[in-house]
């Protein structure tokens, strides 16, 4: 009994001391401690360009990507970015022997240059 008691302790003595200040929040609840954290630490944009019901802003190039995850659009040609666990699947397919993806890595420092992704589907939110 003394050591439950004594666990339940230290998981509630830790969890009052560990505090999480960065995560996923939802842009048009964002407040102002919130907006000035995120100016502090380097935010550029301003709050109607992180959320705008009836003006173009970070919300509309959110896209559902392969399924499940989420991605960004970051360029007017189509760049995406996502987590590696989202695309690896396209990543493995569209690997070969002469072309390890998923161990060598892609660098695309040319326009001309794509990624040959053979199966992948993404639809704006």
């Amino acid at each position: 009994m003394k050591k439950i008691f004594l666990a339940l302790l230290l998981v509630f003595s830790f969890n009052a001391i560990v505090k999480a200040d960065e995560g996923m929040f939802l842009v048009h609840l964002i407040g102002e401690k919130t907006y000035a954290d995120m100016v502090k630490r380097g935010l550029k944009l301003s709050k109607e360009q992180l959320y705008s019901i009836n003006k173009n802003s970070i919300k509309d190039a959110i896209v559902i990507f392969g399924g499940g995850c989420t991605a960004e659009l970051v360029s007017k040609e189509g760049l995406l970015f996502t987590n590696h666990h989202c695309g690896y699947d396209n990543i493995a397919k569209s690997s070969s022997v002469e072309h390890n993806y998923l161990k060598d890595g892609f660098w695309r420092n040319q326009k001309a240059k794509r990624f040959p992704v053979l199966i992948c589907q993404s639809s704006f939110l």
